[in-house]
């Protein structure tokens, strides 16, 4: 994937009129990204719609994605109206859904227009890159998880208390990264959304993780992304650097509940999110 931008990695196969083919280019054994799954679901849903912006998604993860064989999405016109169009993608694997999306475009509109302010922060140029960070901080973990941690990330991230899997320790369920796109994106507004739509699954669960001193790493930890919702408010240029605030509400019922709010440099708000995701503790057997 060194090789790959994520515009690439992201690309659709056309099987039929609605019929589409996606795949991972890293393959090791364990579960697709739900952000690769949000973004190829949003771009199968673009291919059949025309001069029309995506402003929300919803979506619900399954089952588990398998990275070892490609995905199929298969996406149905629910309906082209005047002002809005929806469409609803199903993604399949082994001939069962791993995955479901529902989008909504709109034409282009003027009206009112306010916006909640970017929290102050210090910027992005004044942090470090949170994968540089991590690989000095794990400079005497497994081997297996350093290399894990040294795959390519198509997403920089760079906040002030860039996250350790090893480490654990309550605080408030609260944080803020900057992030942007690595490699160009190009002119296609669609790509510059699909984009931020992968992304903006980072890092979510671990806000709620938080305040109960567990992470990725702690012995019988669970966790997986449930459902996934979010808002496109204004076009941005996500070659750029982002805000992503993000706080966590509640948690209760094995489930933790996140929302985030995602703002260009100029403090302008483009995208806001909200998902739930399962965090348990196994019993030992």
């Amino acid at each position: 994937m060194d090789s790959e931008t994520l515009v690439e990695t992201l690309q659709l196969e056309r099987l039929e009129v609605n019929l589409f083919r996606g795949t991972t280019p890293d393959d090791r054994p364990g579960r697709i990204f739900g952000g690769q799954v949000i973004a190829q679901s949003l771009l199968a849903a673009y291919e059949t719609v025309e001069e029309r912006v995506c402003h929300s998604l919803h979506c619900y993860f399954i089952r588990p994605g398998d990275p070892t064989h490609p995905i199929v999405f298969e996406v149905d016109r629910s309906r082209d109206g005047g002002s809005f169009t929806t469409r609803r993608v199903i993604a399949v694997q082994h001939g069962q859904q791993i995955f479901n999306l529902a989008a909504s475009f709109q034409v282009h509109e003027e009206g009112f227009d306010h916006q909640a302010p970017m929290p102050k922060t210090p910027g992005w140029q004044e942090l470090p890159d949170e994968r540089e960070a991590r690989r000095e901080l794990m400079k005497k973990d497994p081997e297996a998880f350093k290399g894990w941690m040294d795959r390519h990330q198509p997403i920089e991230m760079r906040s002030e208390d860039a996250r350790t899997y090893f480490k654990g320790g309550a605080s408030d369920p609260e944080s803020v990264s900057w992030i942007r796109c690595r490699d160009p994106i190009g002119e296609d507004f669609r790509m510059h959304q699909v984009i931020l739509a992968y992304a903006s699954d980072m890092n979510l669960l671990s806000t709620a993780m938080r305040p109960h001193g567990v992470h990725w790493q702690t012995p019988g930890f669970q966790s997986a992304s449930l459902d996934h919702a979010m808002w496109f408010h204004r076009p941005t240029n996500f070659e750029g650097w982002h805000l992503y605030a993000q706080d966590s509400p509640s948690a209760s019922g094995g489930r933790g509940f996140i929302r985030g709010s995602i703002y260009a440099e100029d403090g302008t708000l483009v995208a806001s999110v909200a998902q739930e995701g399962l965090m348990r503790m196994r019993k030992p057997k």
